[in-house]
C-alpha cells in the first residue's frame, strides 16, 4: 500500500512539473508591456522616417486596429470595429478547437502592419526578431506560437488590404499646393520655406466620421491689415505674448512642440532635428494611462485603437479646414505688418494656420481617454524626456489637452481663434466617436454588473 501511495505521489509531482512551464508562458505572454514596447518601436521608426503628423496618425490607426482585432478574437468583453469603421469588413476568425495566444497574435498583427506602412523595414525586422525570441524563450509551445503568428498575419493582411482602399496612394501623385498672391493666404515660412504638407489630406477616406467637413469649425477672423481690425488685434496678441514669455510658458511651448522636422540654421549650415509627432505624444499618454490603470493586453489595444481613430479623423477634419481657409501664419503677418525682426519661439510648421492641429487632436484624444479611464485621471507625462525635456504632471486628460492647445499661442504658431475653435472642433469630434464606436459588448457589461 505504501508503494502505491508513493507511486501516486511521484506521478502528481511529475505532472505538476510538466504543467508548470505552460502556466509560466501564459503569464509571460499576457504581459501588456510587449504591446506597449511595440507601439513605442513604431513611434521611434515614425520619428526616424520623418512622417508628417497626418501620415503618422494613419500608421497608428491601422496598426492599432489590427492589434485590437487580433487581441479580442476570443474575448467576449469586446466588439469588433468591423461595420463600425468605414470600409472595414468582418475580420478573419481563429479556428475553433485550437489553442492560441491572442496576445502573440496581436503583436504579430501590429508589427506586420507597422512594418508595411513605414520606410525603415530593417529597424522593424530587427525589433521583431528580438521580441519574438523573447516570446519563444517563455517556453510557449511551438504549435501555439506558429498558430498565433499565422492568425496575427491573417488579421494584418486583412487590415493592410483595407488600408489600400483609403485613397492614400492616389494622393501621393496629386499636385502640390500652389502659392497664391492673395496676402491673406498662407505662404512658406523660414528657415526652410518648405512646401505645404498634405494639401489633399481631406481626400483620405475617413475612418469613423461621415466626411472631412462633418465638424467644420466656425469661419476664421477676416484678414485685415487695419490696425483697428480684429485680425490685427489677434496677430498683435501673439506678438506681445512672444515678447513677454514667462519661463513656464516657454516650458509649456517646448513640451508640446512635437514638430517632427525642425530645421536648424548655424551660419551657413542647416541640419534637421527629429521629434515625436503630436499624435505620437498622445499615443504615449495612452501608454501612461494603461500602465496606471493596469490595463491588460486587450484593454490596452482598445485604448490605442480608439485614440488613434480620434487622431486620424481629427487630422482629416483639421486639414480639411486648413486648406479651405488657408490662413496666413502669425510669423508671416507679424514680419510684414508689425515687426520684421520678430521670430516665434517655435519653428512654424509648413501648412496653413487655421485651425490648430494640436488643439483638434488633443481635444479629441482627451475626450476619448476620459471615456475610457474617467475624469480627474491624474498622470505624469514623460513623453519628452528622451528629447531633453522634463516631465509634466496633469490632473486630467482635459488639463493636458488645454495646455497643449494654448502652447501653440506661446510658441507663436497660432492666433487665439485657431486654438479655441480647434478645441471645440476636436471635442465635438471626440464626443461623436465615443457615441458612435462601441468596443464593449453591452450584454457582457450588463451581465457583469
Amino acid at each position: 500500500m505504501k508503494n502505491v501511495i508513493a507511486a501516486l505521489a511521484l506521478i502528481i509531482v511529475l505532472f505538476s512539473c510538466s504543467i508548470e512551464p505552460q502556466g509560466e508562458w501564459k503569464t509571460k505572454v499576457k504581459n501588456p508591456e510587449y504591446l506597449h514596447r511595440s507601439v513605442k518601436q513604431v513611434t521611434d521608426v515614425i520619428v526616424h522616417d520623418i512622417f508628417s503628423p497626418p501620415v503618422a496618425s494613419r500608421i497608428y490607426t491601422y496598426m492599432s486596429v489590427a492589434a485590437y482585432e487580433a487581441a479580442i478574437a476570443n474575448d467576449n468583453r469586446f466588439k469588433s470595429f468591423a461595420g463600425q469603421l468605414n470600409g472595414l469588413e468582418a475580420v478573419p476568425k481563429p479556428q475553433d478547437g485550437q489553442e492560441y495566444s491572442f496576445e502573440v497574435a496581436s503583436l504579430q498583427a501590429l508589427l506586420k502592419v507597422g512594418r508595411t506602412l513605414v520606410f525603415s523595414e530593417d529597424k522593424m525586422d530587427e525589433y521583431y526578431n528580438g521580441i519574438m525570441q523573447e516570446i519563444k524563450d517563455s517556453n510557449i509551445p511551438e504549435d501555439v506560437l506558429e498558430r498565433s503568428i499565422a492568425y496575427g498575419t491573417q488579421v494584418a493582411d486583412h487590415i493592410i488590404a483595407w488600408s489600400g482602399k483609403d485613397n492614400y496612394k492616389q494622393t501621393r501623385s496629386f499636385p502640390k499646393y500652389s502659392i497664391e498672391n492673395d496676402p491673406a493666404t498662407w505662404k512658406p515660412t523660414p528657415p526652410a520655406y518648405m512646401d505645404a504638407i498634405e494639401p489633399h489630406w481631406n481626400k483620405i477616406r475617413c475612418f469613423a466620421i461621415d466626411s472631412a467637413g462633418q465638424f467644420k469649425p466656425s469661419s476664421p477672423t477676416p484678414f485685415s491689415v487695419d490696425k483697428k481690425s480684429q485680425f490685427f488685434k489677434e496677430a498683435n496678441e501673439i506678438y506681445e505674448i512672444g515678447k513677454n514669455l514667462t519661463e513656464e510658458q516657454r516650458n509649456i511651448a517646448s513640451f508640446w512642440d512635437c514638430n517632427p522636422f525642425v530645421m536648424n540654421v548655424k551660419g551657413h549650415v542647416m541640419f534637421a532635428t527629429k521629434k515625436i509627432s503630436p499624435g505620437g505624444h498622445w499615443m504615449n499618454i495612452t501608454h501612461v494611462a494603461c500602465a496606471k490603470a493596469k490595463a491588460d493586453v486587450a484593454e490596452s489595444a482598445e485604448a490605442y485603437a480608439r485614440v488613434a481613430i480620434a487622431l486620424v479623423d481629427g487630422f482629416i477634419s483639421c486639414w480639411d479646414e486648413k486648406y479651405r481657409s488657408r490662413v496666413i501664419r502669425p510669423e508671416t503677418y507679424i514680419n510684414q505688418y508689425i515687426d520684421e525682426d520678430w521670430v516665434p519661439l517655435l519653428q512654424t510648421p509648413p501648412f496653413p494656420e487655421y485651425t490648430s492641429g494640436h488643439s483638434v487632436i488633443s481635444g479629441a484624444s482627451a475626450v476619448t481617454l476620459t471615456n475610457l479611464f474617467g475624469d480627474n485621471f491624474s498622470f505624469v507625462d514623460s513623453t519628452e524626456v528622451e528629447f531633453g525635456l522634463p516631465v509634466r504632471s496633469f490632473n486630467s486628460f482635459t488639463h493636458a489637452a488645454e495646455e497643449a492647445a494654448v502652447s501653440r499661442m506661446y510658441g507663436g504658431i497660432h492666433y487665439r481663434p485657431a486654438v479655441e475653435n480647434g478645441m471645440v472642433e476636436g471635442k465635438a469630434l471626440g464626443q461623436y466617436l465615443v457615441e458612435k464606436i462601441k468596443t464593449r459588448r453591452e450584454d457582457v457589461v450588463a451581465h457583469a454588473n
